[in-house]
């Protein structure tokens, strides 16, 4: 980076980043509790009689293949604001160390 870091910048972000990356992990978790709960009502409703025939025709449903859709931008947008996160502690730590650098250097010339 040709730029300086501002901590104090990437402490926003991470403040901003936050609530947001919170909610996404909620509802992927969410999504992921409710796969499962998703399969057995379609599996129920299917009217087969044994239990590999309703698994199918569960798989096949578009409520659940559209629920792995949603799972997947689910998990999609937790990803890039995890990644996010850690790229704002990154350049926190990139700071952090240039700083101590610059203090020996200082210490140093003196």
């Amino acid at each position: 980076m040709s730029r300086p870091i501002d901590p104090q910048a990437a402490i926003e972000a991470m403040w901003r980043t936050a609530p947001l990356l919170a909610k996404a992990k909620a509802e992927r978790v969410y999504l992921e509790r409710y796969r499962d709960s998703l399969k057995a009502i379609l599996m129920k409703a299917s009217g087969k009689s044994s239990s590999a025939a309703q698994e199918v025709e569960a798989y096949a449903d578009k409520t659940y293949i559209d629920h792995l859709g949603a799972l997947r931008t689910a998990v999609e947008e937790e990803e890039l604001l995890k990644w996010r996160m850690v790229a704002s502690e990154a350049a926190i730590d990139v700071w952090r160390s240039t700083e101590a650098s610059n203090r020996a250097i200082d210490r140093g010339a003196k």
